[in-house]
């Protein structure tokens, strides 16, 4: 039953700034084990940007460190990515993911925002 909404992607300049949120529903709050973003670009295979296990750790990709942050709430109702300085190559379809608790986790995943870094 558990379903994703993201919200907040549009068309920016490079060197500015975005945030994305991703709405969850139908989740319990010890349902949630991990939750992340990930992004497609054209002609370019599915890339994880950033993840949150747990309530706190959290893990960026090489290209993102340093400009984007992830944070949820505690009751794992909402996740965000704050994007700063956002460059050409960051333009790409993003999608929020959560994954339920271990043994037997399933994965869920929203539909996508766009977001496109041009001048």
């Amino acid at each position: 039953q558990v379903q994703l909404v993201e919200s907040g992607g549009g068309l920016v300049q490079p060197g500015g700034s975005l945030r994305l949120s991703c709405a969850v529903s139908g989740n319990s709050f010890s349902s949630i084990g991990t939750m992340g973003w990930y992004r497609q670009a054209p002609g370019k295979q599915r890339e994880l940007v950033a993840i949150i296990i747990g309530g706190a750790s959290t893990n960026y990709a090489d290209s993102v460190k340093g400009r984007f942050t992830v944070s949820r709430d505690n009751a794992g109702n909402t996740m965000s990515l704050r994007m700063d300085r956002l460059k050409p190559e960051d333009t790409a379809v993003y999608k929020c993911n959560v994954i339920t608790k271990s043994p037997g986790a399933v994965s869920y995943w929203g539909q996508g925002t766009q977001v496109t870094v041009s001048s």
